[in-house]
């Protein structure tokens, strides 16, 4: 990648306000940890988020869509290529009906409250999920019995190559236990549409009060981390098995395996993404030594080593 060529074509799409070379990335993750990436760009509206992905095709550039940041490592050694930020040009949400239509760059939590002060139940879930509800669709994200997938409408997604907008059903997106078919398609979540249902606006901020205390008195909120850091193995779950396995607590540098929540990595202080990949690797290797079950990451970890 020739860096001084694609900032001038960038800046050829957006404000150079809008472009940032070497882009600490512990900066716009939620892990606060991991290396810089050659360059980091926010597009403000479809047009130019569009344009800047025939760009990076064009030039042969390696690239990845961030939203909050909330599942993302970056290695220690950066991210060689474009990181494309889906930010506040993508943070709205309106009502039609029983309709909420979202930009793909508005966190979950401004989401399910605009629900539930519009008395719209079925996103009680997602109140305490701290992505952003392009970054929710993408991994069909869900917590407390609830998921994406039940509450899509529709998916506008700008192609991978910019050339065509589409418009995708909850069917079409192929959503499962953490994926959607955007994993594989490399089209980018521009504009949400949930169907949701009436509901009784108490009811519905009391189910929210319940889901903010049990998450609250039950995960490591306090610390930097990137939530439940591995997926749910068929027929167990993560964190129980690593608690049995004796590991609650444990550090390499600045991370841990929670002691509040052993399925959760913090970064305790200083954690470097060495330190929270080796960390995960002991306790993959523990895991599996100990009950036969290999658990995979849910947080997507990307960049080179240092």
């Amino acid at each position: 990648m020739n860096k001084a060529t694609i900032i001038q074509r960038l800046e050829k799409i957006t404000d150079s306000r809008f472009i940032v070379k070497d882009a600490p990335m512990a900066e716009y993750t939620s892990f606060k940890a991991g290396g810089k990436a050659d360059v980091l760009v926010e597009p403000q509206n479809e047009r130019e988020l569009a344009e800047i992905l025939k760009t990076v095709e064009d030039e042969g550039t390696g690239y990845m869509v961030l939203g909050n940041g909330s599942n993302i490592l970056v290695r220690d050694g950066g991210f060689k290529g474009v990181i494309i930020k889906i930010g506040d040009a993508f943070n709205y949400v309106r009502q039609e009906g029983n309709y909420l239509i979202c930009g793909s760059g508005t966190l979950m939590a401004a989401v399910s409250r605009k629900a539930a002060a519009a008395g719209l139940a079925g996103l009680e879930f997602a109140s305490g999920i701290p992505g952003s509800i392009g970054g929710a669709v993408f991994m069909n994200a869900g917590a407390y019995g609830g998921e994406m997938v039940q509450v899509i409408d529709t998916v506008k997604v700008i192609s991978k190559d910019g050339n065509e907008a589409l418009c995708l059903t909850a069917d079409e997106l192929q959503m499962g236990y953490r994926h959607s078919v955007l994993q594989e398609t490399g089209d980018v979540a521009v504009e949400v549409r949930l169907e949701l249902q009436p509901g009784d606006p108490e009811k519905i901020k009391e189910n929210i009060a319940d889901f903010t205390q049990r998450r609250n008195s039950k995960q490591p909120v306090t610390y930097p981390s990137a939530g439940s850091f591995f997926k749910r193995p068929e027929g167990y779950f993560a964190g129980k098995l690593i608690q049995d396995a004796g590991l609650k607590g444990l550090c390499i540098g600045g991370a841990q395996v929670s002691e509040l929540h052993s399925g959760f990595i913090i970064n305790k202080g200083g954690a470097t993404a060495s330190d929270i990949l080796q960390l995960m690797e002991v306790v993959q290797a523990d895991v599996y030594d100990k009950f036969g079950v290999m658990l995979e990451p849910e947080v997507r970890i990307i960049g080179e080593e240092l």
